[in-house]
């Protein structure tokens, strides 16, 4: 099974997959620092927890292994500032992809660039067929994302899980189609 780079380089910055043990303090700092920022829009910063940051970065590892889902670390000058990540989509040969960023490095389009390097990264894949990204209707930043990079919207549908805090529980669909 061919798999995405373990590390793909984006100029200042780089996306380079997580470690579970050297990269729990960092990871730690990094999700600590940046859930005031994240909690208006992901429901799993309500279950963050030390325990919680070891499981992820395991089964960062074992998922990668067995090619369910490919997280990566996003990382400038040694620091890191977000995450990345391509998984499963519900149709066949489809991959959804997720992000986000420590409130820092947020507005440089450094989100934008990651992800335009995840899109090339998965398109080496040979069954990969095209790509999705979700998020809330309100969500209009991460929504910013899939427009730049040239995907177009395919779907609205009232969400599957709760509603984030600031969410609008409407799902917005992306899709690019490998060309």
């Amino acid at each position: 099974m061919r798999r995405p780079s373990q590390i793909i380089e984006c100029g200042d910055f780089v996306l380079r997959r997580w470690q579970a043990r050297s990269d729990f303090a960092p990871a730690l700092k990094l999700i600590e620092e940046s859930l005031d920022h994240l909690r208006p829009w992901e429901p799993w910063v309500a279950r963050h927890s030390e325990e919680h940051t070891r499981d992820l970065l395991a089964n960062s590892e074992s998922k990668w292994e067995s090619g369910e889902v490919y997280n990566y670390a996003i990382a400038k000058g040694g620091t890191l500032i977000g995450m990345c990540q391509a998984s499963p989509g519900a149709e066949p040969q489809g991959w959804r992809l997720g992000y986000w960023l420590h409130p820092a490095a947020t507005g440089q389009g450094i989100a934008t660039r990651a992800t335009a390097a995840l899109v090339t990264e998965m398109f080496t894949l040979p069954d990969v067929a095209h790509l999705e990204i979700a998020h809330d209707l309100a969500n209009t930043s991460s929504g910013a994302i899939p427009r730049r990079l040239g995907f177009t919207e395919v779907r609205r549908t009232r969400a599957t899980a709760p509603a984030a805090p600031s969410g609008s529980g409407i799902e917005v669909v992306w899709r690019l189609n490998r060309s």
